[in-house]
């Protein structure tokens, strides 16, 4: 919908709006069992609230398109994600709260291992400890400088995964990811495609030259793969573009950057689902949208882990209960994509969605899980069109016409 008639329709009131984003949500059938993981879970809490409500499919991008973490929670959040093209290492570093200027191109870094034929052996270096990527990172910010005055700054960001912003003038972003998503081979060089980003190139191979003579006695993590690479360009903010004072509590820093892109305020870092849920209750008052992310669908699915993944679900399942006692105006559930277990990566396949509030129209569906999701009233749409039923069903949308 056109900006200027949507702000036309916009209306305020103290409907509140939850957005309950389990990350990677949908998954497949996986060693023999005919259930996806969400179906496998024991969810009675998530079953009730489908029984009450509507349900569906979405898709993030387009139907096969499969979409990076950006996209997907742009979609989520109303931004068309081929509209609105944002690099992960923009995220990452609004993640970890680095101040971003239009000199700086930004990359999220994933620790790896490279074998002694210089092929990538593992993608996440085992997933070291964020307590080792702190030492590795230090390590690299003392040792490791780049010419011509072009500043670097290399921020810890979780486990494996790290943050690298250059700063300098005439810097491009419109480049490759190094990262080349299987192993057994070796990272991607990485081209420019136009010439500031070619020179942007020309120091980030200086960088990572530097930094793999460095970490080459280390163990598992000696090296970096790059990927997301871009410049930073503000997004018109949540409430700018309908009228939500918005707050995400996560755990993840991308997701806390996803955030702060669109404008949330974000609260301190929640060390548990416990702190979640304290967080939300301490704010709830205070705003009038609530993006709430769980990350551990995720990355369960991306290592190849149903039983854990199903395990997850439950955990989560479980925290969903307590949203009984705030009774929102409307509650969302969904990912942001699917990463199945038989996968072990984000897929293109679309995403159960829930969709709970005092006055949708009921379908027949009784259990949240992609085969009922089909059957469900929302039907199958765009991830970016969910706003709009929140919004509608909060009330916060006026009539369009006469």
């Amino acid at each position: 919908m056109k900006a200027e008639i949507l702000s036309e329709l916009i209306t305020r009131n103290d409907n509140k709006i939850v957005f309950m984003v389990m990350d990677g949500l949908g998954g497949l059938p996986m060693d023999g069992s005919e259930l996806t993981e969400l179906e496998a879970a024991k969810t009675p809490n998530l079953d009730k609230y489908a029984s009450e409500g509507i349900t569906g499919m979405v898709d993030p991008v387009t139907p096969g398109i499969t979409p990076g973490s950006g996209p997907g929670h742009l979609a989520l959040f109303g931004y068309d994600p081929l509209e609105f093209l944002i690099g992960r290492g923009v995220l990452s570093a609004l993640g970890v709260e680095f101040t971003l200027t239009g000199r700086d191109v930004a990359a999220r870094l994933n620790f790896c291992t490279i074998d002694g034929d210089g092929n990538v052996a593992d993608r996440r270096a085992g997933r070291i400890p964020t307590e080792t990527n702190l030492r590795l990172c230090k390590l690299i910010r003392e040792n490791v400088t780049l010419p011509d005055g072009i500043e670097y700054f290399l921020e810890t960001e979780s486990e494996h995964r790290a943050v690298l912003v250059l700063r300098g003038d005439n810097l491009g972003g419109d480049i490759n990811d190094t990262d080349p998503q299987v192993t057994g081979v070796p990272p991607r060089k990485m081209v420019g495609e136009d010439d500031a980003s070619a020179r942007t190139v020309k120091y980030l191979n200086a960088f990572m030259e530097q930094v793999q003579a460095l970490l080459k006695d280390e163990q598992p993590a000696n090296m970096f793969l790059a990927r997301g690479f871009a410049k930073f360009d503000p997004l018109p903010t949540m409430e700018e573009r309908y009228g939500l004072k918005s707050l995400a509590i996560a755990q993840y820093p991308m997701y806390r950057g996803l955030g702060r892109l669109v404008g949330m305020d974000i609260t301190e870092r929640p060390e548990t689902y416990e702190a979640m849920w304290q967080q939300l209750k301490d704010n709830y008052d205070d705003y009038d949208f609530f993006f709430i992310h769980f990350k551990k669908t995720d990355s369960s699915g991306e290592d190849g882990d149903y039983k854990k993944k199903v395990k997850v679900i439950e955990e989560i399942d479980e925290w969903t209960a307590k949203l009984r006692e705030l009774d929102p105006a409307v509650l969302i559930v969904t990912g942001d994509h699917s990463t199945p277990a038989a996968v072990s990566n984000h897929s293109w396949h679309p995403v159960p969605v829930l969709l709970h509030a005092q006055h949708s129209r009921p379908d027949l569906v009784k259990e949240f899980g992609e085969r009922p999701c089909t059957q469900g009233a929302i039907g199958r749409m765009a991830t970016k069109h969910l706003i709009m039923l929140g919004l509608a069903n909060a009330f916060r949308l006026k009539k369009f016409g006469a």
